[in-house]
């Protein structure tokens, strides 16, 4: 085993791993709690094995049974993020190659960081509550006593009891479902996931998004009722993807593959539990426009779900070839010219965030050193697009596409349902390229790897689709006040909506446009009207850049009405640097935090040097 232990995590798994879990759920919406009992099939790997160390974090202990026997459990120092070990005492010893059912019965507690509790008013529908639990990188621990680390994967089986109204869902085959034998007023829901997966995808939503929509012969659309047709309309080629994605990567082997819209406040893009991909309503542009994230969340049952990373320094081995799939996928339903310029697009995305982070700090590693660091900390696009970077690099000098697309597909067959590290996987591209070993010697790894910054290599990308916006941007900047004339809504004409996206995307790289520059960019090209959010985020940071009080409010509206931390954090940052409006930033978000996710506000109100509100 390549690494026995995790440094975000306080279990050991060269001990002894967890195969399967078993769940009871009893979700009480009046107290925020869920009342709970897990079954864990634990594997001894040592003999004269004695104890064992589980992950938590806030959860309310009462039990501990060993085969059904009582066990001693006791609760060990709380640490700031890590939550707090639950060591448990065996009343046997075990040998190498036995298993022991490990049972705990507890509850979570109301501010557990996996679980977002709504009210009915902070949904669309406004007359029942919701509930969903985010458990990447390290919250699973708030949600259930576990080994919460990416390198143990174990099939699982749950019921969960839901008020009878509402509906369940998790990241599983559904079960079936039943009257609550305890509870006339609720219902129970069943899941099994007989494929071994990571802790982190252990997801559960709770709502009353009771209409899916078929959008495909192995896919549904679940949201809730208010955005189901538009959802169905956006994710209408989600078959076409997956048959794609297959086409590249080999089988897909989860089954179902359903999309649940979760409300506004998810604060992610999407996230790729297995048979059930969260995705956030900002997607729904009308246009299909946004599709790219579903493309993502599907290239993950290959990069992600299958093959994971062992721990969180290696997480760019999830997304760095979760990009690459991603656009491949772009390529097959596209063209070679869109992935070039999606690539392109990236590296602007990476360039920001080594600008954010700073270039010499070590979190832009492409395999950092997470000692005592939260991954939500480290949450950035550099290990997507550092990650696909480095791939598209190789891609470059192994031969071309087709000829590193079998490299991948090669390295997930390898790998799958199994947990890997950088070593692994560099391991496996010189076996699998055995004949080019001399060409990826002179390959300089430790600057790909282990240096802070941007990468040793800048891919020189076929600018053909962004070279409109190269010139449009220049135009701009160019321009003095005089000549604002010269544009007119005729510019945009010939502009797709991904395009739009990268012009704005290179004016934000700029120094900030004077004030009369934007108010004639609203004037031709009305982009206060467009809702499509990846145009209207970059638009309203334009604005706020060049000081344009009017675009504030508009910039809080948005950072406020979803929770998408793409577009939260930025936003609020840019407000937070426009001085005269500082303290406004804080003002809304003090408002405005108790309805946020507890990811989002906690990363927004280190942003703001507000006190985050953690017990440590």
């Amino acid at each position: 085993m390549a690494s026995a232990t995790d440094p975000c995590s306080f279990s050991s798994f060269s001990k002894c791993v967890t195969k399967h879990l078993n769940l009871t759920y009893h979700v009480d919406f009046d107290s925020h709690v869920i009342k709970a009992k897990v079954a864990l099939t634990v594997e001894v790997l040592v003999d004269n094995f004695t104890s064992l160390t589980l992950d938590t974090k806030d959860l309310k202990v009462s039990k501990v049974t060993a085969n059904g026997q009582a066990a001693k459990f006791t609760l060990g120092p709380k640490h700031s993020f890590m939550g707090t070990p639950l060591e448990i005492t065996l009343p046997f010893d075990l040998s190498r190659g036995q298993h022991v059912i490990v049972e705990v019965t507890y509850e979570t507690a109301p501010s557990a960081s996996a679980l977002q509790w709504l009210t009915p008013e902070q949904t669309a529908g406004k007359k029942h509550p919701y509930l969903f639990s985010q458990c990447q990188a390290t919250h699973c621990r708030s949600m259930v006593p576990c080994q919460d680390t990416p390198a143990m994967k174990h099939t699982y089986y749950a019921q969960v009891s839901v008020p009878k109204e509402l509906v369940a869902v998790m990241s599983a085959v559904r079960d079936g479902q039943e009257p609550d034998p305890q509870d006339s007023s609720r219902a129970i829901y069943r899941f099994r996931q007989p494929v071994s997966v990571s802790i982190l995808y252990h997801f559960l939503s709770i709502s009353p998004s009771n209409h899916p929509l078929e959008i495909g012969p192995r896919s549904r659309v679940w949201s809730e009722k208010e955005f189901v047709d538009k959802a169905a309309f956006e994710f209408s080629e989600t078959e076409t993807m997956l048959k794609t994605a297959e086409d590249l990567a080999g089988p897909y082997v989860w089954g179902q593959y359903d999309i649940l819209v979760l409300p506004p406040s998810f604060p992610y893009g999407g996230m790729e539990n297995p048979c059930l991909t969260f995705a956030t309503p900002t997607l729904l542009a009308g246009d299909r426009s946004l599709s790219n994230v579903i493309a993502h969340e599907i290239s993950h049952s290959w990069t992600g779900n299958l093959v994971t990373n062992k721990t969180w320094e290696h997480f760019w081995l999830n997304e760095g070839h979760t990009v690459y799939l991603e656009r491949m996928i772009g390529r097959s339903m596209e063209s070679e010219q869109f992935r070039q310029f999606k690539a392109m697009g990236g590296w602007k995305d990476l360039q920001e965030s080594v600008n954010t982070f700073g270039a010499n700090n070590p979190l832009t590693n492409l395999v950092p050193n997470m000692n005592e660091v939260d991954p939500d900390d480290a949450f950035s696009s550099v290990p997507y697009e550092k990650g696909f970077a480095l791939l598209y690099h190789l891609e470059e000098l192994m031969g071309g596409p087709e000829v590193f697309m079998g490299f991948v597909k090669s390295y997930i067959q390898m790998f799958a349902y199994s947990s890997v590290t950088t070593e692994e996987w560099k391991k496996y591209l010189f076996t699998y390229f055995k004949n080019k070993v001399d060409i990826l010697n002179k390959v300089d790894w430790n600057a790909w790897m282990h240096t802070p910054g941007m990468p040793p290599v800048k891919p020189q990308y076929d600018t053909t689709m962004a070279d409109a916006c190269i010139a449009l941007c220049k135009r701009w900047v160019k321009t003095k006040e005089g000549d604002l004339g010269n544009f007119s809504e005729v510019d945009m004409k010939t502009l797709s909506t991904h395009q739009l996206i990268e012009f704005l995307s290179l004016l934000l790289q700029e120094d900030p446009l004077p004030l009369s520059h934007v108010k004639r960019m609203q004037e031709v090209y009305r982009l206060n009207a467009l809702n499509n959010a990846e145009i209207r985020f970059r638009w309203l940071r334009l604005c706020v850049k060049s000081k344009w009080e009017d675009a504030v409010p508009m910039a809080l509206k948005m950072a406020t009405e979803q929770g998408r931390m793409k577009f939260t954090r930025p936003l609020f940052k840019e407000v937070y640097n426009f001085d005269k409006y500082r303290e406004e930033a804080v003002r809304v978000f003090i408002a405005h935090r108790a309805a946020m996710h507890p990811v989002t506000s906690n990363l927004v109100a280190k942003d703001l040097k507000v006190d985050t509100g953690k017990s440590t």
